[in-house]
């Protein structure tokens, strides 16, 4: 079994979600007593979010290529970036290693493409959305057309992932919110929708809404699952 690295805290939240998914399915695949071999390395999100929201990128890259350097170091064989919005200093951070990076985007598309889907939506922070890193990459690498809310539905996304969702705090008049927005993004042509940011799935889950929903989270940890165990 290969060594997971996992560059968590952002935030802790989906962390925790990820390590339990990981674990969940290792146990799954090998049975018994067995579980993950992780080695993790938790920042403090509050430094991050301030860094995003003062455009500097390049410093919250550095301090994750540290975070990077650090699992190598612990023996990972390969690493996560367990966020979706971070994987906008992505290449910042995999030049920073030796080891390989296991791409949020790309174990999504993976996912997309296995089930024939061509169109989707995508939900996450403003970031995520509104800019080109990880959308791009679903067009250009993958050929997934994205579809995105409108400009007041990302701010109501945006807004509730980081007052509430990050801070661990559900709502149900946000989870209201946000299934009317999916619907929406269902009638423009969506054929599913992507929770885009790893703690969407705290809030909304399949048995929310009769449209697809592809929970990130879930995907990248069992992608990581795969790969340890190749």
């Amino acid at each position: 079994m290969k060594t997971i690295g996992l560059l968590g805290g952002m935030s802790w939240e989906s962390t925790a979600s990820y390590y339990r998914a990981i674990n969940a399915g290792i146990k799954e695949h090998l049975g018994g007593l067995h579980s993950a071999k992780i080695a993790l390395f938790s920042v403090d999100f509050a430094e991050i979010e301030a860094l995003q929201h003062q455009d500097d990128w390049h410093g919250a890259g550095v301090i994750l290529e540290k975070a990077a350097q650090a699992v190598e170091a612990a023996g990972a064989d390969f690493f996560l970036i367990g966020t979706n919005t971070m994987h906008k200093v992505a290449p910042q951070i995999d030049a920073a290693v030796s080891i390989p990076l296991l791409h949020i985007a790309d174990a999504t598309a993976e996912q997309l493409k296995k089930d024939g889907i061509e169109t989707v939506g995508l939900l996450g922070t403003c970031f995520t959305m509104a800019q080109d890193f990880y959308k791009g990459r679903l067009r250009d690498n993958h050929g997934i057309q994205v579809i995105i809310p409108t400009e007041s539905a990302q701010s109501i996304v945006h807004n509730i992932i980081y007052e509430e969702l990050c801070q661990g705090i559900i709502k149900d008049n946000s989870r209201e919110q946000y299934l009317q927005i999916i619907d929406e993004l269902a009638a423009r042509g969506a054929q599913a929708v992507i929770l885009g940011c790893t703690e969407i799935g705290l809030l909304v889950g399949q048995q929310d809404t009769p449209v697809q929903l592809y929970d990130t989270t879930a995907i990248h940890a069992a992608a990581a699952v795969r790969l340890a165990l190749a």
